[in-house]
This record gives structure tokens, sequence and C-alpha cells, in this order.
């Protein structure tokens, strides 16, 4: 999917959800306390620790394989192997969750991969759900 955008909080990245049903925009915002990656979807701001672009790239090259994105709200349990529990497990390298709004931590399985295909990082598929990603 094609995407527009620098990432800077003026120049934002637009980018759509996997099955390309919503779009919204992520920005780096490296001046904050801890370094953040700022989704704007609709009126809602989620934040997701900037460092996951990096880390969820190596995972998938160590996993070297096709891994489904798994998206869900923070409220809802993560379907193990995937994207979304392994953005929130104790066992990936931040001990935790990537989301850094307590409430709206979840959904990393929804809008970072999209990025990580942006980037060049990851191919993505984009079928109407039951997404998977793996490393470029």
């Amino acid at each position: 999917m094609a995407t527009t955008g620098s990432g800077t909080k003026d120049d934002p990245w637009v980018l759509k959800t996997p099955p390309g049903t919503s779009e919204y925009t992520m920005y780096r915002d490296e001046e904050a306390d801890l370094s953040t990656l700022v989704c704007k979807v609709g009126s809602t701001t989620l934040g997701y620790q900037l460092r996951c672009i990096e880390d969820l790239h190596a995972m998938l090259r160590e996993h070297g394989d096709w891994m489904p994105l798994g998206a869900a709200d923070e409220q809802k349990p993560a379907k193990e192997g995937t994207v979304e529990a392994w953005g929130r497990s104790p066992d990936n390298p931040v001990r935790g969750w990537y989301g850094t709004k307590k409430g709206l931590r979840g959904r990393f399985g929804m809008y970072v991969p999209p990025l990580l295909e942006a980037l060049g990082l990851a191919e993505l598929e984009h079928g109407p759900r039951n997404n998977r990603m793996r490393a470029i």
C-alpha cells in the first residue's frame, strides 16, 4: 500500500489499516519523555514506544516466517503467537506493553505493521481479516 508523509508532526505518515478500510496517521515524537510513535485514529491518539519499529522488525527476522497480526484492544486478551501478543509480552525487549497510554495500549497489531510495510521493512497481507506479516 502506498503511503505519504515523512513521519514528522507537521508531515505525518498517512497509512491504512491492513484491510485498507480505515486511514490514520503516525509520526515520530522524539522529544517526549519516552521517544514515541504517535498514532492518530480519528479523534483518538495512541502512542507506542518508538523503538517498536526496530524491535518488531528484529523479532520478525528471527521468526523467519509469516506471523498473524491478531489486533486486539487492551482490555481483550491477545491470541498467542501473534504480533499483538508479542507487543504486550513480558518476553519482548521492553518487558511488556509497547503502548504508552493506559487503556489505549492495544491495537499494536493493527497500526504498527502498516508502518513497517511503508518503511520497506516488512511484507503485509491486506485481506478483510486474519492478516499476517513477515520481515523483508
